[in-house]
């Protein structure tokens, strides 16, 4: 396969895999962390009038899933791309970020959270997910050493 095509495969199939783990994560929240009673967190209006009744503990789920989506897409972007491997990678997290940076004004959060989150949750997944690639090339034998 040509290395652009190789490339462009990468990113996709990095956005689709920390698409998928996101979703996953955020769907699997509510019967981990069951929000406030009458909350209905599949409905932005019940989230804006039942925000202040949310707890931290509300908030690791969606963090966990922001994170670890993108340290997913990254790794795998990492791990596909042909060249450019450091760069694709963050390229994911920042695909990632605008859509945190998206969420964060449609969806009611307090703003430690959505400080948290767009700090912690998307260019540091994806600086580690190109680590974790790195080692993971690196024990095969096949990784240039300072690709990252």
């Amino acid at each position: 396969m040509p290395n652009p095509l190789r490339n462009v495969l990468a990113v996709l199939v990095g956005i689709a895999i920390g698409g998928v783990v996101n979703m996953g994560l955020i769907t699997l929240s509510p019967s981990l962390i069951p929000p406030p009673a009458g909350v209905d967190v599949t409905n932005a209006e019940s989230l804006a009038k039942a925000i202040h009744l949310f707890e931290p503990r509300h908030f690791v789920m969606p963090f966990l899933a922001h994170a670890l989506g993108t340290l997913a897409g990254a790794l795998a972007a990492f791990l596909i791309a042909a060249a450019y491997k450091s760069q694709l990678a963050y390229a994911i997290g920042v695909v990632f970020l605008c859509g945190g940076v998206a969420a964060s004004f449609m969806i009611p959060a307090p703003a430690w959270f959505i400080a948290l989150d767009l700090l912690a949750a998307y260019l540091p997944m994806a600086w580690l997910g190109i680590r974790i690639g790195t080692r993971m090339m690196q024990a095969n034998n096949g990784a240039p050493k300072n690709e990252a």
